[in-house]
């Protein structure tokens, strides 16, 4: 199969690092799909078509069961010749001064939307993405986890730390299952990225969190679809259950 024969669904595709993956993706001869509940949607897939590539955008509310249910209409006859899944679409919520609110004063219904976004999310689209994939016998699941997963987290709060440390999990067991029916899942841990939401915290914490980085800086979006790349193409066809660290060296286990 070509390329323009592998559709992307690409998950809070939007803006940040889910925009990046879909502008890679695109320019490498993949249809796009960006979904995503924010109204940027229609401009990242204008901004694709207008670079070249092949996108459209579905509004996704990936933690509404209904709204997964109907992808294959969504998609229409992009559905039958879907490739890759990037389940991207995540949240981290913080409290009015700029930082995670801990775990004693944490309202659990913001803790249950977290998880049902950041994690049942992913378990959701996955699943109803199992069809086609697992009939061409082909495909390419990609998790967007976090470092938090993988140590303690500086500025994440424990419901965002808690959801992506399941979504590896998830990844893992997804992994062993579809093994047989030639669909690689793999993860992706970015560490502190420059995205809309990494700036939605503390004024100094993104600098300060840069200064204990090796390769001294923090990364971009483009850092992330560059290794979501290559997960999603057949160089990466015996590597599954892994999670691939993107952090300048900030985690090194």
């Amino acid at each position: 199969m070509s390329n323009a024969d592998k559709v992307a669904l690409v998950t809070g595709a939007a803006r940040g690092i889910g925009a990046a993956i879909a502008h890679k993706l695109a320019a490498l001869g993949h249809p796009v799909v960006v979904a995503d509940v924010l109204e940027e949607r229609e401009a990242t897939a204008a901004a694709i078509r207008a670079a070249g590539g092949e996108a459209r955008a579905i509004a996704l509310d990936v933690a509404e069961d209904a709204a997964v249910a109907g992808l294959p209409t969504a998609l229409g006859p992009w559905w039958e010749r879907l490739g890759i899944l990037v389940n991207n679409a995540g949240i981290s919520p913080k409290g009015p001064d700029g930082k995670a609110r801990p775990i004693r004063e944490m309202p659990a219904e913001e803790w249950r939307r977290v998880l049902a976004v950041n994690l049942t999310g992913a378990f959701l689209v996955s699943q109803a993405c199992l069809p086609p994939l697992r009939a061409r016998r082909w495909g390419r699941i990609i998790m967007l986890t976090s470092q938090a997963a993988r140590a303690k987290s500086q500025i994440a709060g424990a419901h965002y730390t808690a959801a992506k440390s399941g979504l590896m999990g998830f990844a893992r067991s997804l992994a062993t299952e579809l093994g047989p029916d030639g669909i690689t899942v793999n993860s992706i841990a970015p560490g502190r990225i420059d995205t809309p939401m990494a700036r939605g915290t503390t004024e100094g914490a993104n600098a300060a969190f840069a200064v204990n980085i090796p390769l001294g800086r923090l990364g971009t979006p483009e850092d992330v679809a560059e290794v979501a790349a290559f997960l999603a193409s057949e160089a990466a066809g015996y590597l599954t259950g892994a999670t691939l660290d993107v952090g300048g060296g900030s985690y090194m286990p």
